[in-house]
């Protein structure tokens, strides 16, 4: 029997010159190309999926502070997965392996279980879908609640785009939100939302194309300005004007960005974080915050859906 690689079952999509590898591992994309030419940032099969690169977020993205929540009026304590700050990092499911239960030259489709646990005692059905066509891959996460009671829910993408050729420093960002979420600098608690142009614009405010530069942003955006069909579109762009976009829908009225600052110059800024998401980061403490969390609670039974899209900018 063939070994496994460390991230799963690789599942790989086709579409004209699109092409995905999703790994059944976190139900990961592990790499997407445009003519051969990267828009995520990729990691090899046989690699432990670094910094949650690709993984789809449930039931939560961002951080559950503390990892202590309230719900139902009961008191959760989640294990602190992101222990630097003492947070519960992205969710229950990005080292869950996902089955294929739909699979085709252009498409898969994964599911897998997040089975009642201590800190979270429900079982909610995730499904993830990926398909490529001529709009590029467009993903979904649909959330099914099969416990016999209301349950907290949350997701989103951590993919990291890649504008070309370089580093995020180099590259030309559109980032149609009006506002930001504060965080404490330490430990990135969510404090108040403020104007993008209000505290630190030249760090913060991207409505208008501009280079990123050396600024450092891990920061959550809202109050997104959509087209005419309900989207909110982020852009991404190289000197000679190819790039990649992220699209989605009002499933996802939140967005947060991150510029991949790490520790190791080699392995610092090599893409950005664009992360669309249905809830605010501490979505699970809502009641602790002035702003609009956006926490979803599934009653029993009841399905939600969000998706988004990455495309290439020839």
């Amino acid at each position: 029997m063939a070994r496994t690689p460390a991230s799963g079952i690789q599942h790989t999509i086709r579409a004209g010159e699109y092409e995905a590898v999703i790994a059944s591992v976190g139900a990961t994309l592990r790499s997407l190309t445009f003519a051969g030419r990267d828009l995520v940032v990729p990691f090899g099969a046989d690699e432990v999926r670094p910094a949650h690169r690709g993984a789809t977020l449930a039931p939560w993205p961002n951080r559950v502070v503390d990892g202590a929540y309230t719900f139902g009026g009961r008191d959760f304590q989640l294990a602190l997965t992101e222990p630097a700050r003492a947070h519960a990092l992205h969710g229950l499911a990005t080292w869950l392996d996902f089955a294929a239960v739909d699979a085709g030259a252009d498409h898969v489709v994964l599911e897998a279980v997040i089975p009642p646990q201590t800190a979270y005692p429900w079982r909610l059905l995730v499904r993830a879908s990926f398909a490529l066509g001529a709009d590029g891959l467009t993903q979904s996460v649909t959330v099914h609640n099969e416990s016999d009671a209301p349950a907290p829910w949350g997701t989103g993408p951590h993919p990291y785009l890649v504008a070309g050729e370089g580093r995020v420093d180099q590259w030309t960002l559109t980032l149609p939100a009006d506002q930001v979420l504060a965080v404490t600098p330490e430990r990135l608690i969510p404090t108040t939302l403020r104007p993008v142009d209000a505290d630190d614009p030249a760090r913060f405010d991207f409505r208008a194309a501009r280079r990123i530069g050396a600024v450092e942003i891990d920061h959550a955006y809202t109050d997104l300005v959509r087209d005419g069909d309900g989207h909110a579109t982020v852009t991404l762009t190289a000197d000679d004007g190819s790039g990649v976009l992220m699209q989605w829908d009002a499933s996802c009225p939140w967005v947060q960005v991150h510029t991949a600052d790490r520790p190791h110059p080699d392995e610092s800024r090599l893409g950005l974080a664009v992360e669309p998401m249905t809830c605010a980061p501490d979505a699970y403490n809502a009641d602790s915050y002035d702003h609009d969390a956006g926490l979803i609670v599934l009653e029993p039974g009841q399905e939600s859906t969000a998706s988004w899209r990455i495309a290439a900018i020839a």
